[in-house]
């Protein structure tokens, strides 16, 4: 069998206020492969998010490992983490991925000069996919919610990730705009990414290969 494209290994992550500690996740482990989406669900407060920042390597575990294609993340310099985030992961936060003062166009064109010589669409090419084409000299305030979520997709998916990492992509679109983003993440699974989507909607979780539950930073 190929190996996965992420693995991670009994992930554990407290944060201490004064003399208490509070456990985000409890041995957590996962292991997706090429091709496959798995939506993590959960209540709010269940650890989704922190999960995905150790899977990211914006955040470092306690305990446990991450492995993306094949590559150790997490426990190293945060400039090896950076160059191995450009290569090999597209990230989709709820905070949002693209800069202010950069109209979207250039947003993808910085992203993709992060890694040089990946093999990609051209920005123009990839904004006419999502359907934001028109709105590449934008900046990310002049979008709507649909646009930016849209944008924010692109801008994940500019370096031809191995993995895709995304937090609530469709929270705040409306219905026309969550079918096209799953048609998208459809699309680049089908393609050989594989997509981890941490979400609350009912259409993201049923479009997904697996479905796994976060309770108390433990799977439930």
């Amino acid at each position: 069998m190929a190996a996965p494209v992420l693995s991670a290994r009994s992930l554990y992550r407290f944060f201490r206020a004064g003399e208490e500690e509070t456990f985000a996740l409890q041995g957590v482990g996962l292991e997706v492969g090429r091709g496959e989406t798995v939506a993590v669900t959960g209540p709010s407060g269940s650890g989704k998010t922190t999960l995905l920042n150790c899977l990211a390597g914006l955040d470092e575990p306690d305990g446990g490992t991450v492995l993306v294609a094949g590559q150790r993340l997490s426990h190293r310099p945060e400039s090896e983490r950076v160059g191995l985030r450009a290569r090999h992961i597209g990230m989709l936060f709820q905070s949002g991925n693209l800069l202010d003062h950069l109209t979207v166009r250039d947003n993808l064109a910085l992203v993709q000069r992060l890694a040089p010589g990946r093999h990609r669409r051209g920005a123009d090419q990839l904004l006419e996919r999502v359907g934001i084409g028109r709105r590449s000299g934008a900046l990310p305030g002049e979008l709507s919610g649909g646009e930016a979520a849209r944008a924010g997709l692109a801008v994940a998916l500019a370096n031809a990730p191995d993995l895709l990492l995304a937090d609530e992509p469709t929270g705040e679109v409306d219905a026309v705009t969550e079918r096209r983003v799953l048609d998208l993440l459809r699309e680049h699974a089908a393609g050989g990414v594989a997509v981890v989507v941490v979400t609350h909607s009912r259409a993201v979780a049923g479009a997904a290969d697996r479905v796994l539950r976060l309770r108390d930073g433990r799977w439930a």
